[in-house]
């Protein structure tokens, strides 16, 4: 599994978005990119986290940002979700667990004593060059593109 850390070039992505269309992360060259890893569509965190990013979107896309939501969901799922919360950026289907992998975030993980592998919710702030600027890795999912804000002053 990657470790990855700031500085690092961010792992190229190449998957299908929520809307079946092939998206690359080479495609947002020359924006910076928010890409925000979460474990499950339509959960109460997972939910709260999106619909944040989707209340300030307007305002990051003003200020030169795209964000991108991973998780290894179908695309059916993604679809519902998107529609369901009028979600207005790309979603990515993860279902090989390739990106995650890639990210370094997929891991063990355990709830109420059971473990399980599963998708730790993480942001990595991306440069126009596709360098890796930040990395948020205790996600506040009510505040999350505040973090990011916050994160570049």
């Amino acid at each position: 599994m990657a470790t990855l850390k700031v500085g690092d070039k961010a792992p190229a992505i190449t998957a299908t978005d929520q809307h079946g269309k092939t998206v690359s992360l080479n495609d947002f060259k020359g924006k910076k990119v928010i890409l925000y890893f979460y474990p499950k569509d339509n959960t109460p965190g997972c939910t709260t986290e999106a619909c944040n990013y989707r209340d300030n979107y307007q305002s990051l896309l003003a200020d030169g940002f795209e964000v991108i939501g991973v998780s290894v969901n179908s695309e059916r799922s993604h679809r519902n979700f998107a529609s369901k919360y009028n979600l207005p950026f790309t979603l990515l289907v993860d279902t090989d667990q390739r990106i995650v992998n890639d990210y370094g975030v997929w891991a063990q993980k355990s709830l109420f004593g059971k473990k399980y592998m599963g998708t730790l919710r993480t942001t990595f702030v991306i440069d126009e060059n596709g360098t890796i600027t930040h990395i948020i890795d205790k996600v506040d999912n009510k505040r999350a593109s505040q973090q990011v804000r916050e994160l570049l002053g």
